[in-house]
């Protein structure tokens, strides 16, 4: 289904002027040879210091992607950040065939000079580099068709103003905001409800956070929750199917 029938026409076309860009941000290495970036002004990095690569494909990809087996996933993403998830999405797009429409929010783009610098296409030799400057490069708020089988839209704006019922039926939804101590108003019930009201019945919920308030959210906006392994550094992570009985 063509998510850009469902795309908010409130959300105009935004020139780089637009653009909110968090300052200080720092471009580290973490312990799997992974770049990521540590936000100064926030107190956060990006990704966990134990292996960014690990964490993105364990939380989102094994997890999350790989639990989705029709031909076509559509996919939310809430903090496309340095376009980790979306990349390792793409490559797994390539290796299953499976055709992908994925919509990203990020309030605050990083700018060039910063992306252009992370390590991701020199440690994923799978991956061809212009691919990646492809998912950063492609417009904001205007679909793009990255691959015959992956397109993207990312919206440069704010979660909490979207009117997530415009959206086709999402199967996979990737949380990836700051944690809930830097940004606690990110994570409230009603902010998940929100982005409930545009997924499918047995869709997923994926996210990095175990924590008890969030899977309580979960399980109000309609989630049978199940708290699993986390990645490396990190003991739990939690993975929320939507309008299913047994809680876990």
């Amino acid at each position: 289904m063509d998510i850009s029938r469902y795309f908010c026409l409130k959300f105009r076309k935004i020139t780089k002027s637009n653009f909110h860009c968090m300052p200080n941000q720092e471009i580290i290495k973490t312990e799997d040879g992974s770049d990521t970036i540590y936000n100064q002004d926030i107190g956060e990095s990006y990704h966990s210091r134990f292996g960014a690569l690990q964490e993105s494909m364990h939380v989102f990809i094994t997890a999350g992607l790989r639990q989705i087996k029709y031909s076509s996933v559509n996919i939310l993403e809430i903090g496309f950040g340095t376009g980790l998830n979306a990349l390792l999405s793409l490559a797994e797009s390539m290796r299953s065939g499976q055709t992908m429409q994925y919509i990203t929010i990020e309030k605050f783009p990083l700018p060039r000079k910063i992306w252009n610098q992370l390590n991701y296409t020199h440690i994923l030799p799978d991956i061809e580099p212009h691919l990646f400057n492809s998912l950063h490069d492609a417009e904001w708020n205007m679909q793009t068709q990255i691959t015959d089988n992956f397109s993207i839209l990312k919206l440069s704006c704010d979660l909490l103003e979207i009117d997530y019922s415009t959206f086709a039926p999402v199967d996979l939804v990737y949380f990836d905001a700051f944690s809930p101590e830097k940004q606690p108003e990110l994570w409230e019930t009603s902010v998940i409800k929100k982005i409930t009201s545009c997924c499918a019945q047995g869709s997923k919920f994926v996210t990095y956070c175990a924590k008890g308030a969030v899977r309580r959210s979960l399980i109000e906006a309609g989630y049978t929750t199940e708290r699993i392994a986390g990645p490396p550094g990190k003991r739990e992570m939690l993975r929320g199917t939507k309008n299913s009985r047994k809680e876990v």
